[in-house]
Formats: C-alpha cells, sequence, structure tokens
C-alpha cells in the first residue's frame, strides 16, 4: 500500500489552508518519532458524530475533539483513523483563546503523538504530550 494522510470531511468542509504543506509534515512528525507511515485518514466530523462514535465504540458518554483509532501493531507501519470534531476544535480554540488554525494542529499532532506511543492519562504523561505538541507547533509555525 503506498504512504498516505488523507482528509475526510463528513460534516461541511470548512477553508483548510496548505493541506499538502499539513500532510508532508505529519509524515515527517511520524519520521522524527521513529514512526513509519502506512496510512492515516483524518475524518473531520461533528461534535454529534464523534460522539456518536464515543459511546458506540469506548462506551464515553462525553463530547471530545479527537478520537484516534490505531489498526496497526507498535513497531508496525502506522495504519489509522482519527475522528476530530470540528465543532469542539472551534470552542476550544475560543476558550484558550486561540485560533482555529492554531488549535486543530495542535489536535492533529495529538492524535499523531498517541500513534507514536504517547498517553495522556497522568499528570507526567500529560506534560510529556503538551511539550510534544509545542514542540512540533513551534517547527510547523515557526513560533
Amino acid at each position: 500500500m503506498q504512504q498516505s494522510i488523507r482528509f475526510f470531511y463528513q460534516s461541511a468542509p470548512f477553508a483548510f489552508a496548505h493541506r499538502n504543506r499539513l500532510k508532508q509534515f505529519l509524515a515527517r512528525l511520524l519520521r522524527r518519532e521513529e514512526q513509519q507511515l502506512q496510512e492515516v485518514r483524518i475524518i473531520f466530523c461533528s461534535d454529534r458524530q464523534l460522539l456518536d462514535i464515543n459511546r458506540t465504540h469506548l462506551n464515553h458518554d462525553y463530547y471530545t475533539d479527537i478520537i484516534t483509532f490505531p489498526f496497526s501493531e507498535p513497531g508496525e507501519p502506522v495504519e489509522a483513523e482519527l475522528y476530530i470534531s470540528v465543532d469542539r476544535i472551534r470552542d476550544n480554540a475560543a476558550a484558550a483563546g486561540t485560533s482555529f488554525r492554531r488549535e486543530l494542529h495542535r489536535v492533529l499532532f495529538h492524535g499523531l503523538l498517541h500513534l507514536c506511543g504517547y498517553n495522556d492519562k497522568s499528570s507526567q504523561q500529560i506534560k510529556q504530550m503538551r511539550e510534544r505538541e509545542e514542540h512540533y507547533l513551534r517547527l510547523y509555525f515557526g513560533r
């Protein structure tokens, strides 16, 4: 299978500048984290759609910004689906006082970092995850 990162829109598409640059950066992120890429499908959806996925597949009854489904085993080339709520990204960006674009990229990097073995269950893991997210945000945006 050809290596790829692909975007899909289950809710209305939104303005997404520099898609190809971002896809190349996401592939580089995986390489920097010593992961090989097979295929990552990124599905942008609504709060309602992601809540349904959260309830059905994870037995969680709450809104979230991203759910990551890895299909490959550790050590194998990464194959996964990331479901991202565009509604949640907008709300979280406003609450954090940041742009939709920056929050969207943070969440994308967050999902890929999960695929690289990073977790966010303990306070130490959360700290490490935030540091890696910020690292990649600086690399991508240059600040």
